[in-house]
């Protein structure tokens, strides 16, 4: 039998050579293995003679056991070596500035749809919010409008697949106007509110968006005329864009749900947009037939409506001329209002 001592030698320096862990297990194997010079050593032991067994079985077992300890002292090391190489790679340098997350920003129709419920809560006025979905009673007839009204017609409205209990199918509302029916018969007059909100229409170019955001004003009482009207968005538009040097007029206009209707137009009297009359609204006296709906005598009881688009208030303020800009996600055209 080879000397047990220059095994356990020549192992320790092999140990203590290999330069990763595939080295340190193949020296491993010549030795601890199935087939190594130690676990040979062992499986002599029976060719000895009984009095010589017992003195080499002890110097075997011992010399395994320290080749083992040696073994996983030599594992260690490396896992010790790789783990600080790399650490060295990955290294951070603490003392450098961080580099956080940029700020986001309010999207300016959201800018304008919280401007505008700003000024109208400092007059009293109420802000309403509904379901966009809606039915087609809400969303039409008890507007006022005809069915055989183009509104109706899929070349303008967004229908879903869901119907209502009456078998009719919903929408997706065109205008935030059945706000004003909800809202009315849930309350009795007076009624001062706004209903702003995200609307729906089969549209789409520079001007016009599939989903737009509008906002329907309401003011029904005993004794509400044209001229509150007039004095309530005037009064708006002056607030919302910051100055007084602006002019105000209403057209004679049609819409089913208010009689007489007008088109309100504005033109600023300074600026890029100097002399140029804009369509900025749509508004009236609320029609019979509407107030009717909202659970009220038209003998009694009379006011005005108005619906304005957001993106349009928008465009003016910041002197935008695509309205799809505001849809297309360009965090260099949104950082502006940041």
């Amino acid at each position: 039998m080879e000397d047990v001592e220059s095994i356990v030698a020549r192992a320790l320096a092999e140990f203590s050579r290999a330069a990763d862990p595939a080295a340190l297990e193949n020296a491993k194997a010549r030795y601890l293995g199935r087939s190594g010079e130690v676990t040979a050593l062992l499986k002599g032991l029976g060719a000895l003679a009984p009095g010589e067994r017992r003195g080499a079985g002890a110097r075997v077992n011992a010399a395994k056991e320290q080749l083992e300890r040696a073994l996983e002292q030599r594992r260690g090391e490396l896992a010790g070596a790789r783990l600080a190489a790399r650490l060295a790679e990955e290294a951070l340098d603490v003392t450098l500035p961080g580099r956080g997350r940029g700020r986001g920003g309010v999207h300016p129709v959201i800018r304008t749809w919280q401007r505008v419920e700003r000024i109208f809560r400092s007059i009293g006025f109420d802000v309403a919010d509904g379901p966009e979905i809606e039915t087609d009673w809400h969303n039409f007839t008890a507007l006022n409008q005809p069915e055989n009204h183009p509104a109706r017609s899929m070349h303008d409205t967004f229908y879903v697949e869901l119907k209502d209990a009456a078998g009719t199918p919903l929408v997706l509302r065109t205008h935030t106007s059945p706000m004003q029916v909800r809202y009315a018969r849930m309350h009795e007059p007076p009624i001062k509110a706004i209903a702003p909100g995200r609307t729906y229409r089969v549209d789409s170019d520079a001007t016009h968006s599939p989903m737009f955001h509008q906002v329907e004003g309401l003011w029904i009482d005993e004794h509400i005329s044209f001229a509150d009207l007039k004095g309530v968005y005037t009064d708006f538009l002056r607030r919302f864009f910051e100055t007084d040097r602006l002019q105000v007029r209403f057209r004679p206009s049609f819409f089913p749900f208010t009689e007489p209707s007008a088109e309100i137009d504005m033109r600023f009297e300074s600026g890029p947009l100097e002399g140029k009359w804009l369509e900025i609204s749509g508004a009236g006296q609320v029609h019979p037939n509407v107030v009717r709906n909202f659970g009220f005598d038209p003998e009694r009881h009379i006011g005005f409506a108005f619906g304005s688009g957001l993106e349009r208030l928008t465009m003016l303020r910041y002197g935008i001329d695509d309205l799809r800009l505001f849809f297309d996600g360009d965090l260099r055209f949104l950082g502006q209002f940041a």
